[in-house]
């Protein structure tokens, strides 16, 4: 599984999210919102993300990838618990 985590600085819910995926060693490359690589990597899950009712792209955005495609696209520590749980 790959975890590619999206956050914007001074986010209390990006940090949180950072945070449980450190305490649950789950390996993930971070990307901050304001760098240009980023903008490049976000554009290629740009049919998976959510959106709010603006259209702006929901910030943390964790997109979880295996074997190369989209297994999830998850928005906050809780979204990731309950996925990781109906995993077993």
């Amino acid at each position: 599984m790959e975890y590619l985590l999206f956050t914007y600085p001074n986010c209390q819910k990006c940090e949180d999210l950072k945070s449980f995926l450190a305490l649950a060693s789950l390996p993930v490359q971070t990307y901050r919102a304001e760098d240009r690589s980023s903008h490049q990597k976000l554009r290629e899950f740009r049919d998976h993300l959510k959106r709010d009712d603006k259209g702006a792209v929901i910030l943390p955005t964790l997109i979880l990838r295996e074997n190369g495609a989209v297994a999830a696209v998850l928005n906050s520590k809780q979204e990731l618990e309950e996925w990781l749980t109906s995993r077993g």
